[in-house]
């Protein structure tokens, strides 16, 4: 990471071929490529606390998701279901820091370690999206709540 909380690396999306400058300062356009046509334009992003290594959550991004993330330095992602970019913690405020971008073999994929902001990811009131865990058949909760999304949320989540 750079000073000011954006992404150095140099990472190009797949539909530019030079690399540019971006308007925040990012450098975009060499190293790699990144698949978003694979997944109907998505690639899936992996959230990791980058102290202890816990998945937090995963999500997907779309080109212009992406671009943001790198531009601001926190992640920002495609929700499928509202069919819009969004900012983690434009809510709750649990905003999630970007550290460092990796991608898998096929790049189709990020691994985006972060330091994430507040008591929580998820919107369930836990640190991580992934408090459940399959035991004799059923799934059951096995971390305590960090905070009340009632509270940061408003009603249920």
């Amino acid at each position: 990471m750079a000073a000011g909380g954006r992404v150095s690396e140099q990472v190009s999306l797949k539909s530019e071929n030079t690399a540019r400058r971006g308007t925040a300062g990012v450098f975009i356009g060499v190293n790699m490529d990144l698949d978003f046509a694979k997944a109907g334009g998505l690639v899936t992003a992996v959230i990791q606390d980058e102290r202890s290594g816990r998945v937090l959550m995963v999500g997907y991004m779309n080109e212009d998701a992406f671009r943001r993330t790198l531009e601001t330095g926190f992640a920002t992602f495609f929700s499928r279901s509202r069919n819009k970019l969004w900012l983690k913690g434009e809510t709750s405020g649990h905003r999630l820091i970007v550290k460092e971008i990796r991608t898998d073999c096929d790049q189709d994929a990020v691994l985006i370690r972060v330091e994430a902001l507040g008591p929580g990811v998820c919107h369930n009131g836990f640190e991580s999206c992934f408090y459940r865990a399959l035991r004799d058949r059923e799934w059951i909760e096995i971390d305590r709540r960090a905070y009340d999304p009632g509270s940061v949320y408003g009603g249920k989540p």
